[in-house]
């Protein structure tokens, strides 16, 4: 296959992928970022304690972990059909990616907000701080270089499940290197998928490891300068005996 035959393959191949991981980490994050704090929340010692809801919400993110991708595919056909109309495409392969990738970055937004301080929470609670407040003024702020880092290895993860999900006719590069480079034996064209795939993960990887340095390495945090008490004016010196005797008027 000569590269005029490949290129045309190779672009709507990147453009499927980037189509798939784009969308899937949109929803994985909407989804996946209150269901993490939630776990913080509802925790022993959270501001919403409630063990009942905590051990419900972490068996359901720990059951959709643990199943196999290809498997959880297998198993959400009928909810894909219902929800986009078909099984095979790009479009299909958005709702098992969604759905898988929650969970996984629900624990990992858990993880990084656990990395909190407890002492500032504490103290916007003292200050009479609403769990909203607590949530916006202190934890997402707070580990949001950990968030960084967290959605950045979702989405590398993204792009393997993509890879995995081109073997059912998904479309993207996975689908690309089976049927071309597996099917029938282009090896240079697999190779060359394999190494588009590489580059992809390895810019992925430094535009979010570059982020989240830059954010780790910021001025004080908004918590700390929201907590930071304002200064009480300074009130103007009283003239002490002294002066007021020597301001008061001469005696005729």
């Amino acid at each position: 296959m000569t590269w005029s035959e490949m290129q045309p393959l190779l672009e709507q191949a990147c453009w499927d992928t980037l189509y798939m991981v784009g969308w899937s980490a949109l929803i994985a994050v909407v989804g996946g970022l209150p269901l993490g704090v939630l776990l913080v929340l509802t925790d022993r010692g959270g501001v919403l304690q409630n063990l009942v809801v905590n051990k419900v919400v972490g068996q359901i993110v720990n059951i959709a972990r643990s199943m196999p991708f290809i498997i959880l595919m297998v198993a959400l056909i009928s909810f894909t059909r219902w929800v986009v109309g078909t099984t095979i495409g790009p479009e299909a392969a958005i709702v098992p990616l969604a759905v898988g990738a929650i969970p996984f970055f629900a624990r990992l937004v858990e993880t990084a907000v656990r990395e909190v301080d407890g002492g500032l929470v504490e103290a916007v609670q003292s200050m009479g701080g609403s769990t909203w407040t607590v949530v916006r003024k202190v934890l997402l702020p707070e580990a949001l270089p950990s968030l960084i880092s967290s959605a950045t290895t979702t989405v590398v993860a993204l792009i393997g499940y993509s890879a995995m999900a081109g073997t059912v006719g998904a479309g993207g590069l996975g689908d690309l290197a089976i049927r071309y480079g597996y099917q029938r034996f282009e090896t240079e064209l697999m190779w060359i998928t394999v190494a588009i795939l590489a580059v992809v993960i390895s810019i992925i990887q430094f535009a979010g490891d570059f982020a989240a340095r830059a954010l780790s390495h910021r001025g004080r945090s908004s918590a700390a300068s929201w907590l930071r008490p304002a200064r009480a004016p300074k009130r103007a010196e009283e003239p002490g005996p002294v002066a007021k005797v020597a301001e008061a008027p001469e005696a005729h």
